[in-house]
């Protein structure tokens, strides 16, 4: 498959979704914070949910898989798969809903969401404060699973926005603020 063709499967670059939120801590420890599993258990996922099992090898090529419980009592299982690591920098991961056992699986929640997303997460920092910026899009989608995808932006606005609280607040409490 070729460029043109290939990119008849990924969001469109406009209809990237794209969040941004600055950080009151320098680049270092908000990139451990993202991408080591001692720091990203005590703080990652949506507000209410608790990391109950967490594997990340930070290698390209490498997984970080992790289940997450609902206050239902539900478990939900993420799996990011790193395609380029540039610390403290960048770090670009293939993201998707997972199984216990490291599958790939459907959103539990959207059957024509994409099994596969790209994010680009990059770290700049100024006067020791940190601005992390989360580019996503559907990769390796249909016309059906991106129209989901674009459709999902305002959940996925609220959901970060839960998600950096919480690591706003790790974050403060790490540097003893």
């Amino acid at each position: 498959m070729g460029p043109a063709e290939a990119k008849n499967f990924q969001t469109s670059p406009e209809k990237a979704f794209v969040i941004s939120r600055t950080f009151n801590a320098p680049r270092d420890l908000v990139w451990a914070a993202w991408t080591d599993a001692k720091h990203l258990k005590e703080w990652f996922g949506p507000k209410g949910f608790k990391i109950v099992a967490c594997d990340l090898d930070l290698k390209p090529g490498g997984v970080f898989h992790y289940g997450m419980q609902a206050p239902d009592g539900n478990i939900m299982w993420g799996k990011w798969t790193f395609r380029e690591i540039n610390p403290p920098k960048e770090l670009v991961v293939v993201t998707s809903f997972s199984d216990k056992d490291r599958g790939i699986t459907r959103h539990p929640m959207s059957a024509t969401w994409p099994l596969e997303t790209l994010s680009r997460t990059t770290f700049t920092e100024e006067n020791g404060k940190t601005t992390l910026t989360v580019r996503w899009t559907a990769i390796n989608a249909n016309e059906t699973e991106r129209a989901t995808f674009d459709a999902a932006h305002d959940g996925m606005t609220m959901g970060f926005t839960g998600t950096f609280e919480q690591l706003d607040a790790y974050l403060a409490k790490s540097q003893g603020k």
